[in-house]
């Protein structure tokens, strides 16, 4: 497998996404969308579709991230395949998983990011979220003093009502916040996804200045 430098990162990413795009992920060789194209076309997927996808492999084909703290570290790279149909529009592959896990990343028909097992979960409102997560991740646990794993029922408890969401992440299952000192990622998709509410899990960063608050 060919790995090479990811360059320019797309447009619209924060100072922080980009950082981490361009100092710890490389792009892998993956099969173009196009060369796919005429036999989708035949068995009835619209032009439409497979342009989304193409759209969606044109922007991430090929990323491979620092691995999630959850989800099993998230999809390997990114690789829109096998586009499927059912009630509510069309869907995609994002990637194949890193690990063996029981749900496979999807992007949704209103180009959400999220998981699908029992149900289908939107994570993210797009895939730019997702990175802006892992990108959050990675750069609070590089600054703050301490680390603490919240889980199940005790997720109640965190003082998010004293903190601001993360606009970047664009948070649906799974949300970041930031208060004084800290940054809270809070992870619902995997509980959701299995009717599993001690799935629940968030990860709070505590004792970060402004530099690790990234304000």
């Amino acid at each position: 497998m060919e790995l090479n430098l990811v360059g320019r990162a797309p447009e619209g990413l924060s100072r922080r996404a980009r950082s981490l795009l361009g100092g710890h992920c490389v792009r892998v060789e993956v099969t173009p969308v196009e060369s796919n194209r005429a036999w989708w076309l035949e068995r009835g997927i619209p032009a439409e579709q497979i342009d989304r996808m193409a759209a969606f492999q044109d922007r991430w084909g090929g990323l491979l991230l620092p691995p999630s703290q959850q989800y099993e570290g998230g999809p390997k790279y990114f690789d829109p395949d096998v586009p499927e149909e059912d009630a509510d529009g069309w869907w995609f592959g994002a990637g194949m998983q890193r690990a063996s896990v029981d749900f496979s990343f999807m992007i949704g028909p209103d180009d959400s990011f999220g998981i699908h097992a029992r149900r289908w979960t939107p994570l993210h409102a797009s895939v730019d979220g997702w990175v802006e997560s892992v990108a959050l991740a990675y750069h609070a646990r590089m600054w703050s003093r301490s680390v603490t794993r919240v889980t199940g029922d005790d997720v109640d408890a965190l003082p998010l009502a004293d903190c601001d969401a993360v606009p970047e992440v664009r948070g649906l299952a799974d949300t970041w916040w930031r208060g004084e000192d800290l940054l809270v990622a809070l992870h619902t998709g995997e509980a959701l996804c299995r009717d599993a509410p001690d799935a629940r899990t968030a990860y709070v960063y505590s004792g970060l200045d402004t530099w690790g608050l990234d304000v």
